[in-house]
């Protein structure tokens, strides 16, 4: 079983490039809100992904009704080196907790802020 709380570490993504799963949280309000993986978390945050402009509006609506965010990205550095395995892993998280950010829960919440 896959225990979320005992194997992740918060590390900074320019580190090292290696393969992970990471997670985009809003330990506030106690929210996964983004499940992605990458086999170059150097690199991952650096060019377009949707997912910042997402965090973005996140927190500015939070901030323009006064309520509290804790937005931080989490790494998971025991991922499966080999990608269908490692994707695998990833819809099975998406899935289990249904974050809003990832396009597979768009059916359920709504693309976030489209």
């Amino acid at each position: 079983m896959f225990a979320i709380k005992r194997e992740l570490k918060l590390n900074n993504a320019d580190s090292s490039g290696d393969t992970c799963l990471y997670f985009v949280v809003d330990s506030a309000a106690g929210l996964i809100l983004y499940v992605g993986e990458t086999c170059r978390s150097n690199k991952r945050w650096k060019g377009i992904h949707a997912c910042k402009d997402y965090i973005a509006s996140y927190q500015d609506l939070h901030y323009r009704y006064g309520l509290l965010t804790a937005v931080n990205i989490a790494f998971w550095w025991d991922a499966p080196v080999e990608r269908k395995p490692r994707q695998e892993l990833e819809l099975s998280l998406i899935l289990k907790w249904c974050s809003p950010f990832n396009k597979e829960n768009w059916e359920r919440w709504g693309q976030p802020f489209g």
